[in-house]
């Protein structure tokens, strides 16, 4: 099973910065995962969102005050900072912050230190992580609003395949997946890479270019097979894979009948984002039985897990 480090080990360092990937591989993790988005200047930057506000310092630097925007992203209007205004150099002189503070403090003790890496320098750092440890560690980088970037003249997909080519990614054995929400975005991957492509599912809505398609749609055995037609693998939310009384659903094995692993997001140790039955009492930021979670997942028969918490996730399937 891939234990793939959502974002790098975002529990104990502010997510997608080199020392959280160093970090996840530190702990055991098989893959690490960058989200990809743009600069103004078209180079490929390594962060959650577009909007940068919460996980920089932009918004406390006075030479970025006027930067500061409204924009529709996916039909909803955001205020902030955005990557596509700012270029490359601009962005790196930012430094990354904890998005998550009162929940992960000991991420947060560590605001300021990391700069913003590129999507080159993480699938670098990969490569170099991989030669020291005797394995590949592998990279997942998702295509973050890729129809937005499009429609401004940023597409994502043409120079992520590149980054990952310079670097020998490019064959469907090759330690490399690409993921994305939005169907578009992997169906013009699929024309230009033959690297494993994933479909992510949320839980409450379908993908931002194809509006009419729904969770349930996509899902059904008609719907996985579609996916089969584009994609190699399958993310859903983990709501999608268990129940509340965490029983496996249908979902892993009509996925695996249509040719499609899946890669269930996201574990986490933290009670905010743990089913009830798994809480350890109502401080949010407190973590409960994550290990149970794994277990779980791992017994619907899952083949990946994205995880914020590494260390804890490989923990607990060595204890199954």
């Amino acid at each position: 099973m891939l234990v793939i480090a959502h974002r790098g080990a975002s529990v104990r360092r502010p997510e997608h910065t080199l020392a959280a990937y160093r970090l996840a591989v530190a702990e055991g993790a098989d893959v690490i995962e960058p989200d990809v988005v743009a600069t103004r200047d078209g180079a490929l930057v390594v962060r959650h969102e577009n909007e940068i506000s919460g996980t920089t310092d932009v918004a406390s630097r006075p030479e970025f005050a006027s930067r500061r925007t409204t924009k529709a992203i996916e039909g909803r209007p955001v205020t902030g900072w955005f990557t596509e205004d700012l270029t490359l150099a601009e962005v790196k002189a930012l430094r990354a912050v904890e998005r998550l503070p009162g929940l992960r403090p000991e991420s947060a003790a560590y605001d300021g230190q990391f700069e913003v890496p590129t999507l080159a320098e993480v699938v670098a750092l990969a490569a170099d992580l991989g030669a020291a440890r005797g394995r590949p560690v592998g990279v997942y980088p998702e295509t973050k609003h890729p129809s937005h970037f499009r429609r401004i003249g940023l597409p994502l997909e043409v120079p992520l395949v590149e980054a990952l080519r310079q670097r020998g990614l490019t064959e469907r054995d090759d330690p490399a997946w690409v993921q994305s929400f939005e169907v578009g975005s992997l169906e013009l991957l699929r024309g230009l890479t033959r690297l494993r492509l994933v479909q992510l599912v949320a839980p409450d809505a379908g993908p931002a270019d194809r509006p009419w398609l729904t969770p349930r749609s996509m899902t059904t055995a008609h719907g996985l097979a579609t996916v089969a037609t584009y994609a190699d693998a399958l993310g859903p939310a983990k709501r999608l894979v268990l129940d509340d009384g965490l029983a496996p659903t249908p979902l892993v094995a009509d996925a695996h009948r249509a040719g499609l692993a899946v890669h269930v997001w996201t574990v986490r140790p933290e009670n905010a984002f743990l089913p009830p039955a798994l809480q350890s009492g109502d401080d949010r930021a407190a973590w409960g039985d994550v290990a149970a979670e794994v277990r779980a997942l791992a017994a619907a028969g899952v083949d990946g897990l994205f995880t914020d918490a590494p260390a804890e996730t490989v923990a607990a399937l060595r204890s199954r």
